[in-house]
């Protein structure tokens, strides 16, 4: 699951990318958006099943460890892992957001391009920020529930 879910934010992040291209050459302009559109749902659904499932992984630690009667604060370690996937992934997912709303606002003519393109730069930014957060908690927690299993099965 959590493959799928980086290939996921990848993806996304990815295709931020390559929409800003887009954006920055000014001469597919039809694809800029249909790219931009398509990559803000992306990552806002992969952003926000990283959430949920960050939440799963630690509400099954925490019943693995009242069931079985296991020590330790395996429980706190792995909310600590994931709290900063909540902030960071939050952040991301607003300025991906906003991006798009004024991406929308230039298209009408109400704001120039490059406010646009420095909240999408913004963005970018963020969202490279999430996946390096993401991976780590992914990476923590992932550790943890084999520290609890092993807890279990000695």
């Amino acid at each position: 699951m959590a493959q799928a879910l980086l290939t996921g934010v990848f993806l996304g992040v990815t295709g931020l990318v390559t929409t800003a291209v887009f954006g920055l050459r000014g001469t597919d302009i039809s694809r800029h958006i249909s790219y931009g559109i398509f990559s803000t749902l992306i990552t806002l659904f992969a952003h926000s099943m990283m959430m949920f499932y960050l939440i799963g992984k630690g509400k099954s630690v925490k019943d693995a460890m009242a069931e079985h009667h296991v020590e330790g604060d395996y429980d706190r370690r792995i909310a600590a892992a994931r709290k900063p996937v909540f902030s960071i992934g939050t952040v991301a997912m607003a300025v991906t957001m906003v991006t798009a709303i004024v991406g929308a606002s230039v298209d009408t003519g109400v704001l120039p391009p490059i406010v646009h393109a420095w909240i999408a730069y913004g963005a970018v930014f963020c969202n490279l920020a999430a996946v390096r957060i993401e991976i780590a908690a992914l990476t923590a927690s992932s550790r943890i529930v084999d520290e609890v299993n092993r807890q279990i099965l000695s």
